[in-house]
């Protein structure tokens, strides 16, 4: 049985090798030079407002929530779309059932205006 598994944990050591080569070649051979303008904040092209410390907008958070929501539902129904007809109702109440828990999430996005698309470099420039 571990016969099976000797390909992928010889696909696993060359891919970790290649990454590893890779970054060690790029660090010890990459031009580096630093000024003001590499190592200073970068915001929309402007300089830095505020301090650092200052606290996120809620609506930060708000779309980063709506972004889980939509990239789990991508990543679990491909895989429950590839074996639908294997797994039959059970697994259409499962899906059913985690569908309507992400409907409850975007509804409640939908509520606290996540939705409301502005254009959020403008805030902080006023």
């Amino acid at each position: 049985m571990l016969n099976q598994y000797f390909f992928i944990f010889i696909l696993v050591i060359i891919s970790l090798s290649i990454g590893f080569i890779l970054y060690f070649i790029t660090y010890f051979f990459s031009f580096k030079s630093s000024n003001f303008e590499k190592i200073s904040a970068y915001e929309c092209g402007f300089d830095p407002f505020s301090d650092t410390k200052k606290t996120f907008d809620v609506r930060y958070y708000l779309v980063s929530i709506l972004f889980i929501i939509f990239d789990l539902e991508i990543s679990f129904l491909f895989p429950w779309s590839v074996v639908f007809l294997y797994i039959g109702i059970v697994g259409y109440i499962f899906i059913l059932i985690f569908l309507f828990i992400l409907t409850f999430g975007f509804v409640y996005e939908w509520l606290n205006n996540a939705l409301d698309w502005q254009l959020y470099c403008f805030l902080f420039i006023s």
